[in-house]
């Protein structure tokens, strides 16, 4: 396991410097001009050449993002352009609102996946083609489509839950469950089926597996057997899916938040786009890697946590 975390380290490094540079091109590719949206339509030339001096947005690309690397090694990640804070602390204030976005709504759609999941392959029949019909179903409703469905009715029709905003864990712990419930409940949608369709494949193969025979045949409880010894082996898969469901959470949340007005990462890297502010940008794709290369590394400790033979040596 030492060894499996060392290689995952010293790999994290070209991936983070390939995933910063190419966003750095990007960022300075895209429409957008920090300078402009500072001075606004009624500034000089002049008056906007001597901000992109002093912003240093007249130099080279590779000199800018030097400058941001040099730094960034340091855990100086520079400041904002439009407003002058540090990056770090503008992102370390979104970063629990993302963050309890994703691990509430990937809780969600594994613990009603895998519920689903086994029922399905313990029942089958009517359930199983449900399961069918409702994966389907999810794969082709948008996630902005389902998450304005919900507002309509829980926020505006039934006025259950609020339509948009965020309140703190601190300031009201009620509250800051009403406001997570819509937003989690959209994207963890299309995970709850992927998860379950996946268990479902992976416990109908383990419950003909011969030592699962073996087991019932010497009198053990059926719902030892299925709960015990089937979800261990049949969980490895699902596993991969989970990974695939947390990188596409991470993505979702950049709309999600913008859609119900969480002050989240995701809303924060969609202003700082438009914006033109490229270390808020570049803060955001680094906070988002580490957390991505940082769940991966979970995901291959769980792998031999549950099944040694797939450890990696």
């Amino acid at each position: 396991m030492i060894r499996l975390i060392v290689r995952r380290l010293v790999i994290a490094v070209p991936v983070l410097f390939i995933a910063t540079a190419l966003t750095f091109v990007l960022a300075s590719l895209a429409p957008g001009d920090a300078a402009r949206t500072i001075l606004g339509p009624n500034a000089t030339e002049d008056q906007y050449q001597a901000l992109r001096a002093q912003l240093h947005l007249n130099e080279p690309i590779w000199e800018q993002y030097g400058r941001w690397l040099a730094g960034a090694i340091h855990g100086d990640l520079g400041t904002s352009l439009l407003s002058g804070q540090p990056v770090v602390e503008m992102i370390d204030q979104r970063l629990a609102v993302t963050l309890t976005l994703v691990i509430t709504s990937i809780l969600l759609s594994a613990l009603l996946g895998m519920t689903l999941g086994v029922v399905s392959a313990v029942r089958g029949g009517a359930l199983g083609r449900f399961l069918d019909q409702l994966s389907a179903l999810s794969s082709a409703v948008p996630q902005y489509w389902l998450a304005l469905l919900l507002v309509a009715i829980f926020a505006v029709g039934l006025r259950l839950l609020p339509a948009t905003g965020w309140t703190p864990f601190s300031q009201s712990p009620a509250l800051w469950a009403q406001s997570l419930i819509l937003p989690t409940i959209t994207l963890a949608a299309g995970g709850v089926t992927a998860i379950a369709k996946q268990i479902r494949d992976s416990m109908l193969g383990t419950l003909q597996s011969d030592y699962i025979l073996a087991l019932r045949s010497v009198g053990i409880s059926r719902g030892r057997v299925i709960l015990v010894h089937a979800m261990r082996n049949a969980s490895i898969p699902v596993l991969t899916v989970v990974g695939l469901i947390f990188v596409g959470t991470i993505g979702g949340t950049v709309l999600i938040e913008q859609i119900f007005s969480l002050p989240g990462m995701g809303a924060l890297s969609v202003t700082s786009t438009l914006g033109g502010d490229i270390p808020v940008v570049q803060g955001v794709v680094l906070y988002f890697t580490v957390i991505i290369l940082a769940a991966n590394l979970l995901l291959d400790l769980a792998y031999g946590a549950i099944n040694p033979k797939v450890r990696v040596s």
